[in-house]
């Protein structure tokens, strides 16, 4: 089972570099696939800054059925100042990792700041 970070759902609403391997990996691990509401909103701004709110539109109505949107649990919270020392993560990031430790997720992402957590969490690289 996967977290997917937000780089790649934008990789491929956005015809990104990496969008043909991103979508693959998606279509690859049908119905493994979690997103965190944090993803789902900051997807959402970024589509809606750029004037794409048809996309977002039909992005989330094929994430609300396809894939399982994931939160962090209140109590969680309190663990990210921690993260964020510990392994040198930005909020997002310590949010992801947290959300992936609390669901016993794998993430999947672009970003290299994960490399940090490798031995705590299994990060699946995007190549």
């Amino acid at each position: 089972m996967f977290l997917a970070d937000t780089n790649i759902f934008l990789e491929v609403l956005l015809a990104g570099n990496k969008g043909d391997a991103c979508k693959a990996f998606l279509a690859q691990n049908y119905g493994k696939i979690h997103i965190s509401d944090f993803s789902l909103h900051s997807i959402g701004v970024i589509l809606f800054r750029q004037r794409l709110e048809s996309v977002f539109k039909v992005f989330f109505e094929d994430v609300s059925i396809n894939t399982q949107i994931v939160s962090l649990a209140k109590e969680s919270y309190l663990k990210l100042p921690q993260i964020k020392q510990r392994f040198n993560l930005d909020f997002d990031d310590a949010y992801q990792f947290q959300v992936a430790e609390d669901h016993k997720l794998s993430i999947v992402t672009m970003d290299k700041d994960f490399n940090r957590v490798r031995g705590e969490l299994e990060v699946v690289p995007i190549p």
